[in-house]
């Protein structure tokens, strides 16, 4: 599969994104750019972001808070981090619930405008595997020697992650229930900000990462980030405390509200972001007022070395892949003659696989929720049922009421 942008006559930039793997065929995806724009491509040194997106909430009534982390894991992917950076914990799967009406969806819009589940998630911890333990564990490192550290030797019960050292950058989103200095996880176990801040003190001692963005999304927020003392951490909550942090979007066809306020406009925010995005964490820091929020979001950047205002959005939540300058043609198809003439001299002949189509890139960025199936807004049944008993009595007067009933 080719994908590519060439500028006039002047040499190209050959790019190889990470490799996906289509059943037997390894499939690249190359991009072509003239040197002025290679130039400024290079200029970016943020190849290794990563994202740990963690909900911790179970049970029906929580739908909302799977429908934010489903929500932020789409924004990052649709900026460049790759599923391979990316550690997506959920401690409920709301998309095979009972409940829902639309069984394998998930949507963060009210009307069912946008399907955030999709084709392509990849949860590496659900239900019970999401715990206190766990997450510290994905921080830190401190996993056993017998956990997975590729996507290829990832087996179907076990989903566990390592971030590398070094990494540049990691996105920390949690969405949880919580209180004044505590969140909860599953409504059995807690973790309080004291230990959250020793785990990212532990990371930066072990080196791993250079420049961490911490956001939380539930009651009381503040409070969970008084306690970091880790150098260039960045954070960000939803409430401060005494405050708690209110859901948003109600979904009478669902029965349940389908967002909260703080994540639902942070995402409206990280919609007109793309990677070549001049935003700044300043704008980010203003996404939510308290007219919108009702809570008092809060943010912290004492502990963070660089200047907020030249920090671009984009470094955090999008990503950059490394590349090599080449001017020579490469052949795409020789590997694929090669096997067919191996499986001609007498291994059984299988199934050969050619390129797909150009991918849209340009339509998936820029994509817009569609609106489906129609509903009425909130309090038509009402209004309508009001309005025919007013023309009822103005037309016939009270003492035909019986006659209703």
């Amino acid at each position: 599969m080719l994908a590519g942008v060439c500028f006039g006559d002047e040499p190209c930039l050959l790019i190889p994104s990470r490799k996906t793997t289509i059943k037997h065929a390894n499939v690249l995806i190359f991009f072509l750019f003239s040197q002025e724009n290679a130039g400024q491509f290079f200029s970016s040194g943020h190849t290794n972001n990563w994202a740990v997106l963690v909900c911790t909430s179970r049970f029906w009534f929580n739908y909302r808070h799977v429908a934010n982390t489903l929500s932020v894991y789409r924004s990052v992917k649709r900026l460049g981090i790759p599923d391979s950076h990316i550690v997506l914990m959920l401690a409920d799967d709301m998309a095979c619930n009972h409940r829902n009406p639309k069984p394998a969806t998930v949507f963060s819009h009210k009307n069912m405008e946008l399907n955030v589940y999709g084709d392509d998630v990849e949860v590496d911890y659900r239900g019970y595997e999401v715990t206190v333990e766990n997450f510290l564990r994905v921080l830190t490192g401190r996993l056993p020697p017998s956990t997975p550290r590729a996507p290829s030797v990832i087996n179907e019960q076990i989903h566990c992650w390592i971030l590398p050292l070094h990494s540049y950058t990691v996105v920390s989103y949690i969405k949880c229930h919580g209180g004044n200095g505590f969140l909860k996880f599953q409504d059995s176990e807690e973790i309080s900000n004291v230990e959250l801040a020793d785990a990212f003190e532990q990371m930066w001692q072990k080196r791993r990462y250079n420049e961490l963005l911490f956001i939380i999304d539930t009651c009381q927020g503040a409070s969970m980030y008084e306690r970091f003392y880790s150098p260039n951490l960045m954070a960000l909550a939803s409430s401060q405390v005494g405050e708690d942090s209110l859901s948003h979007q109600p979904d009478l066809a669902i029965g349940v509200h389908l967002m909260d306020r703080y994540t639902f406009y942070l995402l409206e925010f990280l919609e007109d972001i793309h990677p070549a995005s001049k935003t700044n964490m300043n704008d980010l820091f203003k996404v939510c007022p308290k007219s919108h929020c009702v809570s008092t979001p809060g943010h912290r950047t004492d502990l963070f070395l660089r200047d907020p205002g030249s920090v671009l959005v984009t470094d955090f939540f999008g990503s950059v892949r490394k590349v090599e300058l080449t001017m020579e043609t490469i052949n795409l198809t020789g590997h694929i003659k090669q096997w067919e003439e191996s499986a001609a001299d007498g291994e059984p002949r299988k199934e050969t696989y050619s390129y797909s189509d150009q991918l849209p890139v340009s339509e998936i960025i820029h994509q817009k929720p569609k609106q489906k199936d129609w509903h009425p807004p909130d309090g038509f049944i009402l209004g309508l049922w009001t309005l025919i008993l007013l023309v009822f009595f103005k037309t016939y007067g009270i003492k035909h009421l019986k006659h209703i009933f």
